[in-house]
């Protein structure tokens, strides 16, 4: 019996619940003791970045593992000790309190995100940077088994922390059931193209592709170069008679930005979040799921949530071509270079086509089955079952 723990929240962040399901699948019994801190990735890194807010995390991280504490002690006393703990996601100071909690049972962490290299990533430099990295090491000093997503997060692990390298252990990020079963049950016909004009005597128009990005809006996502690569492809598209409709999801640093490059560029509709669970539905609704388009250096260490989610979905997942996406999922997406709008302009624009479209909708439906949890979590189950977590 495996038990799930910490002040993660699945629907800020599905990465833990990818693993419990991958897990269950597998034949583990897996059950979740979660106090939910209730703090974004955003509002997380807001207050490493500005110690001054520490106080308002330390107060909900206490009065959490206050109820952390009985919630163990109940379970210990209905189920006994676990065969292992996983620490999820944002767990940099969960997994010190696991340690103590629960002594020499086997510690896996999900270290899906580097407290110093995402601080840098938004701006923050010297001191703050060091201290946070030295967080990252004391925080993988404490599992068993360091869970990551990528091999450039592997090896980032093994330069931070060389002795915590050697118990990594790579799991794609995945995506939760829900998104797979919001995508459509066959796929999307493209409506015939109608001419336009009182009489039908108008140029020939067909329907808009339908595009989607959701996301933080950090530059991690690159989301500057993907407004202007909108700005170009938007108008091109309608003047060929094949418009281009998207959907802006979400908000972050870059939010103000994005939407400075899109001013007045008609056929795209503006959200500032939706519910965790309405968004499969809303993405599945589309017919491209934007991923990210930095060439930042964790932009090009990354594979992020919305590639997967997208995929399972049943969208097209247009995104950067990077060392992680490839070598995950390259055959099932439509890669471009990073930080070059204008041939994501252009590639956009090819979308527009039936044809084109059809084409990398099969890629991508041929690539759904690797995003599900119990094939991302393949690599854990093994890593647990050679420690003799069986069960």
């Amino acid at each position: 019996m495996i038990v799930a723990f910490g002040t993660y929240d699945v629907d800020r962040h599905p990465r833990v619940g990818v693993l419990v399901a991958g897990l269950r699948a597998y034949g583990y019994t897996v059950h979740e003791l979660d106090r939910p801190l209730g703090l974004s990735t955003a509002e997380r890194v807001r207050m490493l970045r500005q110690p001054w807010r520490l106080p308002l995390l330390l107060v909900r991280l206490v009065r959490c593992w206050a109820l952390l504490v009985g919630d163990v002690a109940r379970h210990r006393a209905r189920h006994g000790r676990p065969s292992a703990v996983l620490v999820g996601y944002l767990g940099h100071f969960d997994v010190l309190l696991a340690r103590l909690l629960f002594g020499r049972t086997p510690i896996v962490l999900d270290h899906l995100v580097f407290a110093g290299d995402t601080a840098a990533d938004r701006g923050a430099r010297g001191l703050r940077v060091r201290l946070l990295r030295g967080l990252d090491r004391v925080a993988t000093a404490c599992a068993d088994v360091v869970v990551l997503d990528t091999d450039e997060h592997l090896a980032m692990l093994r330069d931070v922390a060389p002795a915590a390298g050697r118990r990594g252990v790579v799991v794609p990020v995945g995506a939760p059931q829900a998104w797979l079963d919001a995508a459509p049950r066959t796929v999307p016909e493209n409506d015939p193209p109608v001419a336009s004009g009182p009489d039908g005597d108008g140029p020939v128009v067909r329907p808009a592709l339908r595009v989607v990005f959701f996301g933080l809006f950090t530059p991690l996502q690159g989301a500057v170069v993907l407004a202007e690569a909108l700005a170009e492809a938007l108008p091109r598209a309608a003047a060929a008679g094949r418009p281009i409709d998207v959907t802006m999801v979400g908000g972050g640093q870059d939010l103000s930005a994005a939407r400075a490059a899109l001013d007045g560029v008609p056929g795209v509709t503006w959200h500032g979040w939706v519910d965790a669970a309405a968004l499969p539905s809303l993405v599945a609704a589309h017919d491209v799921c934007l991923g990210i388009f930095s060439d930042t250096p964790k932009g090009l260490r990354v594979v992020p949530n919305k590639v997967f989610q997208g995929l399972a979905a049943g969208c097209v997942v247009v995104t950067s071509d990077t060392p992680p996406q490839r070598r995950l999922l390259g055959g099932a997406l439509d890669m471009v270079p990073p930080a070059d709008a204008g041939v994501l302009a252009d590639r956009l624009v090819a979308l527009t086509d039936p044809a084109v479209l059809a084409r990398s909708r099969e890629r991508a439906a041929a690539g759904r089955d690797a995003v599900r949890p119990d094939v991302v979590v393949v690599p854990l189950a093994d890593a647990l079952r050679s420690r003799g977590v069986t069960g």
